[in-house]
């Protein structure tokens, strides 16, 4: 069985997550700040090693300014 972290589907995911990033101006140290983790935790789940639990996407959301449904399409 795939692990859904290596899925085409979650893949999509973490592209729309990091480009809502770059689209907002923010640097992966800036976000690490604002939610308390280490820059090294937004890398991780940017390159697919972590997974993002719905806490940290509402978090991702509100500092990129977007809706969550943004990322789910």
């Amino acid at each position: 069985m795939i692990k859904s972290i290596q899925t085409k589907e979650y893949a999509h995911f973490v592209e729309k997550l990091r480009k809502a990033r770059l689209e907002a101006g923010l640097t992966q140290v800036w976000v690490a700040k604002k939610i308390g983790r280490p820059q090294s935790h937004i890398s991780n789940i940017e390159s697919r090693q972590q997974r993002v639990d719905i806490i940290e996407l509402k978090r991702f959301a509100k500092l990129y300014g977007k809706a969550i449904s943004y990322f789910l399409k």
